[in-house]
């Protein structure tokens, strides 16, 4: 006999997760951080996307977390998913972000800010000027070069993917020898400006080569693995951090497309980033909290009406679906859903957006338990992701009822 799914009620029973957004670790959903000061110490706001998927966001964003420099957060809307707000375009004319106010001063341009970061508060290890900051910051550069010139471009005659691959690895061994001059993992003697740098698009390195090229970053690179070792030892780091479905999905309206090649691997790599298992995936190493499914189901029983709401399938069916896959998460039960919700469930595991709704693990288990829920009942797939643009996540779809 199939059990029933638990209620909301039954299944807030089961979730006692908190976290301080204001003085806590490191969260997407802050709009305030203080790390334990008063809030008349505040002289910055950032503005930064609402879906944490602004890699130079991110930079500013880890900086400010590491130095704990008391901050606001204002959210805003990327062009590749929604409309631009007018207050923002009123404080911003160019639109771009990031951007920092100090003191009521606006600053744009993510080395810019970081530098203006610098001369306000004080560097984070060594400046954004040292010289030896300076030479890690065109080695990054050229990284990020390297990469989209095998990401971004399709192979167009005879040998191009392997000469574009060749290419990328081979900066990526200056990479690699660059971290092997310091004693530690990082790449100075310790943390600090040069790590916040890499960061983000070594980050998104990691996912999209893995899934559109079949190649491993932390598998093929050991000293690069116990740098992400490293970063992930981090509270900061691991509170600004994606997961490989997230980007891989997010990254093509932003690079102007991305392009897999042939490979068996790809293809496998493929299947498991959209399909599962999504454990095991070299997206994180750092041991699983015990609170990751108690987090993925506070999070989803805050926003269940907003999630029902946008999702495809019809509200009463979906609700029911939703509560059949939460109960299969929290008690290990199959919980059979109703007939037709398994393009909804399905719909909503595509959706789910790290660190923007959960951090990694607890994405993880949600996206395995709306899986296999889904699989009771049929195959059925809900509507593709958009690879030119991502209107699916437009901020303003969500703006009715309780918001992150």
């Amino acid at each position: 006999m199939t059990p029933n799914a638990l209620s909301w009620s039954e299944l807030q029973a089961l979730t006692n997760f908190q976290i301080d957004l204001v003085n806590g670790s490191t969260n997407a959903q802050s709009r305030l951080r203080l790390f334990g000061q008063s809030e008349a110490n505040v002289r910055v706001t950032l503005y930064r996307d609402n879906h944490a998927w602004c890699p130079y966001c991110q930079k500013v964003w880890l900086w400010l977390e590491e130095k704990q420099v008391p901050y606001r957060i204002e959210k805003v809307t990327m062009f590749c998913y929604g409309q631009k707000e007018d207050w923002y375009k009123r404080k911003v004319p160019s639109g771009m972000l990031p951007a920092l106010a100090i003191d009521g001063r606006i600053v744009t341009e993510s080395d810019d800010i970081l530098i203006a970061l610098e001369q306000t508060f004080g560097p984070l290890g060594l400046g954004m000027k040292e010289s030896s900051v300076l030479s890690l910051r065109q080695l990054e550069r050229l990284l990020f070069r390297a990469w989209c010139g095998w990401l971004c471009q399709p192979a167009g005659w005879f040998g191009q993917e392997k000469n574009s691959r060749e290419q990328f690895v081979s900066v990526v061994a200056k990479v690699e020898d660059a971290l092997g001059r310091t004693p530690g993992p990082y790449f100075l003697a310790e943390f600090g400006t040069a790590d916040v740098i890499f960061t983000p698009y070594v980050e998104r390195m990691n996912a999209s080569l893995y899934y559109y090229k079949g190649y491993s970053l932390r598998a093929e690179n050991p000293r690069l693995s116990d740098w992400f070792e490293a970063m992930e030892s981090r509270s900061t780091y691991r509170g600004t951090q994606s997961d490989f479905h997230t980007h891989v999905h997010d990254l093509p309206p932003q690079m102007g497309g991305c392009y897999e090649n042939s490979e068996p691997q790809t293809k496998r790599n493929q299947a498991q980033v959209d399909n599962g298992p999504w454990q095991g995936l070299p997206d994180v190493a750092y041991p699983e909290p015990e609170s990751a499914k108690a987090e993925a189901l506070q999070r989803v029983i805050k926003h269940r009406q907003n999630i029902v709401r946008v999702n495809p399938a019809a509200d009463d069916l979906m609700d029911e679906a939703l509560r059949c896959a939460l109960t299969r998460m929290m008690t290990g039960k199959g919980c059979e859903p109703p007939q037709g919700s398994d393009a909804g469930l399905r719909y909503l595991r595509d959706r789910i957006n790290v660190p923007r709704d959960m951090s990694i693990y607890a994405a993880k288990h949600l996206r395995a338990a709306l899986e296999d829920t889904a699989a009771l009942v049929g195959n059925s797939q809900g509507a593709a992701i958009p690879v030119r643009h991502r209107r699916d996540q437009d901020p303003a779809a969500f703006a009715w009822g309780a918001s992150a």
